[in-house]
């Protein structure tokens, strides 16, 4: 189009393309604090000469002005992969930190009233013993120190214990919490594919999406793959569970009451094997109750058999103050020892520190008690293990969020909403709608006097 009136139609292309930058630029402004907003911006196009014009005619404009393009959501997919990745890793690390952490805490090594401590005592008590085997209250003191050494150890089996009972109960949470959001994410996938067919702006949906992905990667390490429609296709230790509109369920396929812990997704009711694992917050509860947790109780009842096995030997090789040989200071059950330990023996008299028989005042077999070898050093092993386990993951904790950190930092710089700058857009565009208002003013003038003026003559 060309001639005078083209001018307005120009005009008013830029009214309508700089009103929806203002509005873009005061949706930013408030969705600036927002979690989950990406930030928009209008992309534009000229409204150029015509595809064809009509025979025999030759075009004589100079363009038509400007259109909405589109609004674009500024995201870049690669951040988004990376940030999900790593916020997988650091979920995983997180969890792993704080259950450490507290099992550490509940342990209480190196302390006074830990089982290294309780050791130390029973060992001295036999010592006393060896020098006074004709004194009460050092048989007393005995059975007193063993008593504790039990509690020690039961206490500390208890909260190992705990710990895995603590870890089950939450991994049925985060399953439930996976599985809600696979389902979201393909409800929302389906509206997606009908707003893209429709021509309809999906930027809103597109925010939902990402976050419901950010999310399960955090709590899976999930792998998400872009869809031609605009959704995302999610898989878990290589196998599908979100594929379009369809959303497959997350199952404990082994280990949800004890033993090993691994995963399947249904669908279709037919179960498909996670044999990668997972990643995240339940790949980091599953590592615990399937290595960690149950290497740690594995190495305490190891400590502890061979504690009663030691003792029980060497006291079977002495006689106690009737004469009679020395019966088992220890008992325990092979299946579970560190949580059925008990003190056997009730009566101090029935204690065998005698190394000869017929009720003589000797000490010689107490003295042998004092030294069984290698449960101190096999304790104190295990307990190093825990804590540079503990230090290790809360290093690579700290050096994960300040990895995280600057993902997110450039995620932020890219779709974060920037106050001063969305001020600039909106001021931009307020003076180009001005401009365009002008435009029109002079253009209403210029007919003005053309249509209303021009032939007429001074009388």
């Amino acid at each position: 189009m060309s001639g005078s009136f083209a001018s307005f139609s120009t005009a008013l292309s830029a009214l309508r393309y700089n009103r929806v930058v203002m509005d873009t630029a005061s949706s930013n402004i408030a969705n600036a604090g927002t979690a989950g907003y990406s930030r928009r911006r209008v992309e534009s196009e000229t409204v150029a000469a015509p595809g064809q014009i009509a025979m025999w005619s030759r075009y004589e404009g100079s363009g038509e002005g400007v259109a909405v393009a589109g609004l674009q959501r500024m995201t870049d997919e690669f951040l988004n992969t990376r940030a999900r990745q790593e916020h997988a890793n650091l979920s995983y690390l997180g969890v792993r930190s704080t259950t450490l952490d507290r099992l550490e805490t509940g342990i209480a090594e190196p302390g006074s009233q830990g089982v290294s401590a309780r050791l130390a005592e029973f060992r001295a008590s036999w010592h006393a013993l060896a020098n006074n085997p004709g004194q009460d209250l050092s048989r007393t003191n005995v059975l007193t120190k063993a008593t504790s050494l039990v509690e020690s150890v039961r206490t500390q089996a208890t909260n190992v214990a705990r710990e895995a009972g603590d870890a089950r109960s939450r991994l049925e949470g985060l399953v439930t919490e996976v599985n809600t959001g696979a389902a979201e994410l393909a409800e929302v996938n389906r509206m997606i594919a009908v707003a893209s067919a429709s021509k309809v702006d999906t930027n809103g949906l597109a925010d939902q999406r990402d976050a419901l992905v950010m999310r399960l990667s955090e709590l899976t390490g999930a792998t998400a793959t872009r869809r031609t429609d605009g959704g995302m296709d999610l898989t878990v230790g290589g196998v599908p569970l979100v594929t379009g509109k369809d959303a497959g369920t997350l199952v404990v396929a082994t280990g949800s009451t004890g033993g090993p812990v691994s995963f399947a997704v249904r669908s279709n009711g037919t179960d498909v094997a996670v044999a990668g694992g997972l990643q995240g917050s339940t790949g980091a509860t599953a590592d615990l109750l399937t290595v960690t947790l149950p290497a740690y109780a594995a190495g305490l009842d190891a400590v502890v058999r061979d504690l009663a096995d030691q003792v029980n030997t060497l006291h079977a090789g002495g006689y106690d103050s009737t004469g009679a040989a020395g019966g088992p200071v220890f008992a325990y059950d092979p299946a579970n020892p560190s949580g059925s330990l008990t003190v056997a023996i009730t009566d101090p008299a029935l204690l065998a520190a005698s190394g000869v028989p017929g009720g003589a005042v000797d000490g010689s077999n107490a003295d042998l008690l004092t030294r069984t070898s290698g449960v101190e050093t096999a304790y104190q092993r295990l307990v190093n293990g825990l804590g540079t386990e503990v230090a290790s993951t809360g290093r690579l904790l700290t050096n994960q969020s300040a990895l995280v950190g600057q993902v997110d930092g450039a995620r932020e710089q890219l779709s974060g909403v920037n106050l001063d700058e969305e001020m600039v857009s909106l001021l931009t565009a307020q003076r180009a709608y001005e401009a365009a208002s002008r435009v029109m003013n002079t253009m209403d003038s210029m007919l003005d006097t053309l249509i209303n003026r021009t032939g007429l003559v001074g009388r």
